[in-house]
């Protein structure tokens, strides 16, 4: 602290008893309001520091084990083989019918149809025929090309009808089925053909309805019995028969008559004739499905 030089100095500090009220400013020191005392150095009283609460100590982590680490398995790489994931087969449905209003059209729905009819009816040519002009993909499965398939031990149905030429019709059968279910589980129509017998339902209609499905629709073509005499001499091989096989056949195709299945009579007619009428008979069956 500074004073001013020959002015006598303060006197003991007193309790109680403040600087200005026991000493007198010195003689010729500038006073007057605004004018701080001698010994003023303009500067307030320091306040204390501001308590700080103490720092709790830093404690350091308890040591963390890394978790056990699996081998994580890589993505499956990006399949470029081609495979095509197929739908499985189920049986067929009976198809819906279209509004009222709308007529419905055969060569652009999704079908499945059996066509029924004796050796010489002209069945593998209207099927082969019908499923090239169509709109929509199909396929044409024939029963006889498929029981062709075996070779050695083959049993022809023109040496006798007997339990080996019965296993093989059952299991070509069953296996134009599920190619059948195959194909229109993934959008593609099937018509498939064979000589049912109205008079053996459980090997004929019935076994084609259990390995298709209730939505197979049955057409029967049955010409006269000349016709398919004639057609029968053109054939060659396996395919041709007597002519009293021919007829035993085609008489036991008139079992049909009376059946509620619809019937072609395509004695007149060439197979594109004989198409055509098969796409009414059909567009009639998916307005109102045969009770079969």
């Amino acid at each position: 602290m500074q004073h001013a030089v020959g002015s006598p100095l303060p006197p003991p500090h007193q309790p109680g008893h403040g600087p200005h009220t026991t000493w007198a400013p010195a003689a010729g020191a500038p006073q007057g309001p605004g004018v701080p005392p001698p010994g003023f150095s303009g500067a307030g009283p320091v306040p204390p520091a501001p308590l700080t609460p103490p720092v709790p100590p830093v404690q350091a982590p308890a040591p963390q084990h890394p978790a056990p680490q699996h081998p994580v398995s890589p993505p499956p790489a990006p399949d470029v083989s081609g495979h095509v994931t197929l739908p499985p087969g189920g049986p067929v449905g009976v198809p819906a019918a279209p509004p009222p209003m709308t007529a419905p059209d055969p060569s652009a729905t999704t079908l499945a149809v059996l066509l029924i009819g004796p050796a010489g009816a002209g069945k593998t040519s209207v099927a082969k025929y019908w499923a090239d002009h169509r709109r929509v993909p199909t396929a044409h499965i024939s029963l006889d090309d498929v029981r062709e398939w075996v070779r050695s031990g083959f049993a022809d149905p023109q040496t006798g009808w007997n339990d080996h030429s019965e296993a093989q019709y059952r299991l070509a059968r069953r296996t134009c089925g599920f190619a059948a279910r195959n194909f229109l589980a993934n959008g593609i129509s099937c018509i498939l053909d064979d000589a049912v017998f109205p008079d053996r339902p459980v090997v004929g209609l019935g076994g084609w309805k259990r390995h298709v499905g209730p939505g197979l629709l049955p057409v029967v073509l049955l010409p006269g019995l000349d016709i398919v005499l004639e057609r029968n001499a053109e054939r060659s091989g396996n395919r041709r028969l007597t002519d009293e096989e021919v007829a035993r056949i085609h008489g036991r195709m008139a079992g049909w008559y009376g059946s509620g299945l619809p019937i072609i009579d395509n004695s007149q007619l060439d197979v594109p004739g004989t198409a055509r009428v098969l796409d009414e008979v059909l567009a009639r069956a998916i307005a109102s499905p045969p009770n079969w």
